[in-house]
């Protein structure tokens, strides 16, 4: 079941970095339209950032420290890096993950209630599908103009 896992994040992660890579340039990544609270920069940022904390930091004591408020404050990081991140997380969970008991009670002060292992990772999966349609939407948005 982990592996079914570890597919799952590895893909999505590489939908990512397809993503953020056909952006037309730089500047755009970091563009926030009328309407839009975050640029897909800014969502890269977080996203790799929160599977970080809670898959690094919470299931493999990797010892990441994170800074959520920089996540969404941070601005022009090169393109490079953030396929690198994305590319970094995905070997983190691939490292982290095998070594999970999916069944066993995730800890509680992550999100102050009880859950395991295995409903911790399908609700991380979730929050990356959503801002991964988010930024394909910006991306699509960004190609129209």
């Amino acid at each position: 079941m982990q592996q079914d896992f570890i597919h799952q994040y590895k893909h999505l992660l590489q939908q990512l970095k397809a993503e953020i890579d056909e952006f037309p340039n730089e500047e755009s990544l970091w563009e926030i339209p009328e309407g839009v609270l975050n640029s897909a920069g800014t969502i890269c940022y977080h996203l790799c950032g929160n599977l970080n904390h809670f898959i690094g930091k919470g299931m493999g004591d990797t010892g990441y420290e994170r800074n959520r408020s920089l996540e969404f404050s941070i601005r022009n990081i090169p393109k490079i890096d953030l396929l690198n991140w994305a590319d970094d997380t995905s070997k983190m969970i691939a490292k982290v993950l095998p070594g999970i008991d999916l069944g066993a009670d995730y800890p509680k002060e992550y999100w102050g209630i009880e859950m395991t292992y295995g409903a911790a990772l399908l609700k991380l999966l979730k929050h990356l599908g959503w801002h991964l349609g988010q930024i394909n939407y910006l991306r699509r948005m960004k190609l129209k103009n």
